[in-house]
This record gives C-alpha cells, structure tokens and sequence, in this order.
C-alpha cells in the first residue's frame, strides 16, 4: 500500500513542445488500455485526468515500444472518451454543481474552466451556485478571467468582485500592459474604462503594489479604453522611484558597470579588463593622438569603439540573442516595451562613457565633434562620392546644453530628410527640402541599394534551424557532462562530434539538419556544412538581418538560394529593422512606450528640469551617440552603392 497522494500520480498533458509531458506518456497509455466506456469515471478528478489521457493519444504520444495495434487500438477509444467527458459535464446543474467539482487538484483547474465552459455549464448554473463552487474548491479569479464563456455568463457578478480589491489591478495589468502574459485576460463587458482607472490608481497607491506592475502602469500608452492617463502614468512613476529607494535603502545591491580611460603607457589601440563585475575599458594615448583627422575620428567609432561589426551592422541596438534566459522568460515586460537586458545596459553604458570620453578628449585638442559631422556632411561626401547640397550646422560654442540637445536633434532630423530626398530623387533639392515637413520615419529611410537587408522569414523551418544552432535552449547543446556548450553550433565547430556521439533522441535533429544541407556528416564528425551559410545563419540569429552587400558572391549565393527556399526575406532601408526600432526607442513613441522619448521632450519642450544642467549633458552625449550612428549608416550606404556601381 502506498501513502502517496493520487493527485500526484494525476496524467496531466502539457502540450507537444513540453519535455515534461513525455515522463508520463506511459501512465497515460495504461489509463488508455484500461478505459471502459460501459464503465466510465464517476468524479471530476477522474474525468479530468481521463480529458488529459485522450489529448495524450490524439498527439500520438506513446511508449517508445508501443506496437501499430496498441496505437491503433487506443485510437480507437478517442469517441468514447469523449463521450464520457461530455456526458459527465453535461448533467452538472445547479444542484449538483458544488459536490461535482469540489476537491479537483489546482493543476487541473484550467481543465475543469475550460470543461465546464465546453459544456454549457455556466449557462445552466446561476452565478452564485457556479462561483461559489468555484472558489470552494480554490480556482482564483485570474483563471476565471482566462475563460471567454465564464466571463460572458457572469459579466456583472465579475466586474463587482474585480472591484472588491485593489491587487485585482493587477489583471487589467495583465490585459492591457503586460508582454508576456501567456493566456488571454477577459475583462467584463460591464468593466469600464472609469473602473479601470480607479482600479489602477487604488493600485499604485496601495502598500502591496508590485514594483514591476507599477513600471509597466508607468510605461503603459496613454489610452481611453485602459484608462492610463498622463496623471497616471506620473503618479506610477513616481510611486515607483518611492518604492526603488526604499528597496535600496536596505539592499546595497551589486557593484556593476563599465570605466573608460586613456592610458599614456598602453600600446594596444584598447584594452578590455573585468574587475568582477565592472568592465574597464583602456585607449592608447598614442593610438588617439595620431588619429585626429576627421575621417579617423569617425572611424575610431566604429572600430575603435566598435559602434558596428564587420558588415556595419550597429552593436547598440537591443537583440533578443543577447537575453538570457531569466531576462527572456521571468521578466515582466510591457506589451509596447522595448525589450532590454543586462548585455544592451552594458554596451549602452560603455557606448555613452566612449562619447562623453571621446567628446571630451577631442575638445582637449580643439576638435568639435559637431564640426566633424559637419565635415562629413559638407565635405566629405561631396568630394568622395560627388554628393552635394548636404548641409549640417553645429551647435553654437557658447550655446546652453539644453539648447545644444534641441539644434542637435533639429539636424539630426535635418540630415535624415536630406538623405531620404537624395535617395528617392538622385538629388537633393533645397527647396523641395524646405516644404518637406513630415516627421522623420526611421524604418522608412530609404536606401541607395536594392535589397540591402535579409531577414528570417516569420516560419517554422528558419526558426528551427536558428534555435537548434544558435540557442542556448538548444537540445544539442548538451550530450554529456564532458561533451556540451552554450549552443548546439558552439559545440560542433569547437568539438569533434561524431553522429554516433548523439543520443538516439538528438539524430532526429541532427538528422534534419543534415538533410536540409545545414550540417554534413563525414564519417569522422558531424560539422557545418558550408561556412558561408553558417555565417549567415548566425548573423540572422544575433543581429536579426545579414547586409547582402557586404557578403561575398558565394554568401550572396546562398542568400538567394535562402530566399527561393522561403528562408529569407530582402527589403531596403538605411536602418536594418533592429537598428531603426533602437532608434524610435531613445527618441519618440512611433512604436515603444517605455523609451526616453529624447527627440519629443526636447522639440517639444517637455523636458523634465530638475536634474539642471547636468542632466541635457547626458541627453547631449546620447544625442551625439545616435547621430554618429547614423553617419556610419549613411556612409557605409554610400560607399556599398559606389561599389556596386562601379562593378557594373
């Protein structure tokens, strides 16, 4: 006899993707063997597991050794079970409801909603019986919300007790504004806007507030139907800054950052040291004073400070293959949030310390670094590429940094129009420039080249390629303890894997990349099959695009051939989408509700003045930032275009 509780032995079906459903493929074949339809189940309990034992047939989910007539037998069951189901879900009425779904396990109560709703439950049962069932037996009312039929049959009953407590916001929260919400939220019809809004506000102000629900009421888009309002969206944040500094009056946290300096003795153009968790980052005095002519200066971002990679894709932009796994999966996240982690809070850190060093240590010299794009604009790309008309006006020396952000802004704008108009006219005309008002549109800036960019195709196939390769979810990742890596492609090129090293359950996989002419098998080891590809590949999965032109004739090969296989994707802009979206972030609200909104705030003049001076100072240096990107965007546009030109 055993004392273990029959709940735990309950077959619960997770879905196909999850390992976990697997483990009890084998309970649920014996349950399947045994079912009797002449027989059945008389307690929800056992009518929900037996729900779960048919979802596990109809996947097809059985015993490794299970035989054809095993399979086809319990196939077979499929009506009846159903039958079953239906049959016991059908007779509950308001006199029986209580004692038939009383003592179901809570991890089956989505099953009992969801059965109860199928089965037009909630529409012969009145509210009270029904509800007070419900919470008898423990399902919470964000479950209640998950199901459509409930909510429509008990509308009244629901909004009042979404009324009856503050923390109940947190399911507007969850509606409205969180990203990551993994089942659907559904409110009452009778739940206005007007109880939103009190909802939320009683929320922000009570002493049980979430500190993460909080930042997303304060990222949240201004909207009449959630009932965020500008008063809101202040009172959050600054309930929010209330709560941070209390948190940390007590926790002293984690010493973390980055360092910039110039050292007189060093000899590598730079050096990159960690002193545990703060990166400390030093440029040779010789290295920057030889380079202090106007294209070096430039250059020096981009290579020195590596604003771009090799094909001039930005590093600054936030990547979703830079989150780890706690940032991807247990973080509350905005539904308009731009979705960042600790490796873009790095680069961004050290990129902003770059040019406030950089800025500081050219105006040691007299250099203006305003004055270098203006060079870059004016001059330079006149007598290169035969360019003119571009026009760029530094701010004045003795301008305010507050003025100084609002004209850097101004011609950051300025200078994105000129470039719109030159590519859509093969000129730029000052006085069809000058009746151009529209608002600057980063995904939209043309550019010189057709087709500049490829970017994964939104299926299954490309994205599986990625995940197995490149993810650190990969289950080719890991064959044993002394056999295993960050990602299933780390392991192959570092690591001389034969096919007989896999465990019967990754061929499948290897398999499949085999056959779709990712990897090759020799004999000896399993490997990328062609370098060029793997390139790629791996671009699409860090960066999100590949920039065609930078690639061989071999990469464009394979590119095109990516395309025919519906792989790929190429369109033309500046900016790859990743670059233009880290762009709308910092400066406005086209498509990200938790940015600093730079550009409007300053040409709007709603910039918040407390913080003085000190404060349009790092808004200046980021603006000098996204500025300097932008010039190593055009420029690389203009040399691509050049090229491929002249090979024409």
């Amino acid at each position: 006899m055993t004392t273990e509780d029959p709940a735990v032995r309950r077959v619960r079906f997770y879905g196909t993707t999850d390992f976990a459903t697997y483990w009890q493929s084998g309970r649920a074949a014996e349950i399947a063997e045994r079912f009797d339809g002449t027989d059945p189940p008389t307690c929800a309990a056992d009518i929900i597991e037996l729900y779960n034992v048919q979802q596990y047939v109809e996947a097809g989910l059985f015993p490794a050794d299970y035989t054809e007539s095993q399979r086809a037998h319990a196939r077979a069951q499929i009506p009846a079970m159903r039958g079953v189901i239906a049959r016991f879900f059908t007779a509950i009425n308001d006199t029986n409801v209580k004692n038939f779904v009383t003592a179901v396990d809570r991890d089956f109560h989505r099953d009992l909603i969801e059965l109860l709703g199928r089965n037009k439950a909630f529409e012969r049962c009145k509210s009270e019986n029904m509800l007070s069932a419900l919470n008898a037996t423990g399902v919470n009312l964000g479950l209640m919300l998950g199901n459509k039929r409930l909510v429509q049959a008990y509308d009244s009953e629901l909004r009042d007790v979404l009324m009856s407590e503050v923390s109940n916001a947190e399911h507007v929260v969850r509606k409205y504004m969180h990203k990551d919400a993994r089942n659907e939220v559904y409110l009452p019809r009778s739940f206005s806007s007007v109880d939103a809004r009190e909802l939320l506000q009683g929320y922000v102000d009570s002493a049980g507030a979430n500190l993460n629900y909080i930042g997303l009421i304060e990222t949240a888009r201004v909207s009449s139907e959630t009932g965020v309002d500008a008063k809101l969206k202040l009172r959050a944040k600054r309930r929010k800054d209330q709560m941070t500094e209390e948190f940390f009056r007590d926790n002293a946290g984690i010493k973390t950052g980055c360092e910039v300096s110039i050292s007189e003795t060093q000899d590598d153009p730079v050096k990159v040291e960690m002193d545990g968790t703060v990166a400390k980052l030093t440029y040779s005095r010789g290295w920057v004073d030889q380079t202090l002519d106007n294209p070096s200066i430039l250059n020096n971002f981009q290579h020195l400070f590596e604003f771009a990679d090799d094909n001039v894709l930005l590093t600054l932009p936030s990547y979703p293959a830079n989150l780890g796994v706690l940032e991807r999966f247990l973080t509350t996240t905005g539904k308009t949030d731009y979705c960042i982690g600790d490796v873009f809070r790095a680069l961004d850190m050290s990129s902003l310390l770059q040019t406030h060093l950089y800025h500081h240590y050219l105006a040691s010299k007299d250099i203006d670094l305003e004055a270098v794009i203006a060079w870059f604009f004016e001059e330079y790309i006149s007598e290169e590429f035969g360019v003119s008309s571009f026009s760029f006006s530094p701010s004045s020396s003795g301008s305010s940094y507050l003025q100084k952000v609002r004209h850097l802004f101004a011609e950051m704008e300025s200078v994105a129009m000129q470039f719109a108009l030159y590519v859509e006219n093969g000129e730029l005309d000052r006085d069809l420039l000058a009746v151009t008002s529209d608002p600057v549109l980063y995904k939209q800036l043309p550019s010189l080249l057709g087709g500049k960019y490829a970017y994964p195709v939104e299926g299954k196939e490309i994205a599986n390629v990625l995940h197995v390769l490149f993810s650190d979810q990969s289950e080719l990742a890991y064959i044993s303890e002394t056999l295993n890596a960050r990602s299933g492609a780390q392991l192959l090129v570092k690591n001389e894997v034969s096919y007989a090293d896999f465990a019967e359950h990754h061929r499948p996989t290897v398999d499949y990349l085999i056959a779709l002419g990712v990897l090759e098998d020799t004999g000896a080891r399993v490997q990328v099959a062609s370098r060029e590809q793997f390139l790629i590949l791996r671009s699409l999965f860090s960066t999100q695009a590949v920039s065609y032109y930078h690639l061989s004739d071999q990469g464009r090969a394979e590119i095109d051939s990516m395309v025919a296989k519906g792989w790929v994707t190429r369109s033309t802009s500046l900016l790859s989408v990743p670059e233009s979206s880290y762009f709308n972030y910092y400066l406005n609200k086209v498509e990200f509700s938790n940015g600093p909104e730079l550009r409007n705030k300053y040409l709007h003049g709603t910039q918040a003045n407390a913080d003085g001076e000190a404060a349009h100072f790092r808004t200046y240096i980021t603006a000098l930032r996204l500025i300097v990107a932008l010039v190593i965007k055009m420029n690389d546009d203009f040399i691509l275009s050049a090229a491929e030109g002249d090979s024409t």
